[in-house]
């Protein structure tokens, strides 16, 4: 079982803007013979938002 929480924090700096993204992830692997592979992999992807006219 996978279990993912993730926040976000927006803040600005003069004209900048900063994104900061936390992850908390969770993974476990559980079997009876063989071997298991327990993955704490995160993909994130940050888009632009395109401005409205």
């Amino acid at each position: 079982m996978t279990r993912t929480q993730v926040k976000t924090h927006r803040f600005r700096i003069g004209k900048k803007t900063f994104i900061i993204v936390k992850i908390t992830q969770m993974a476990t692997a559980k079997v009876k013979r063989g071997n298991a592979l327990a993955s704490n992999a995160a993909n994130v992807q940050i888009v632009k938002k395109r401005k409205r006219h």
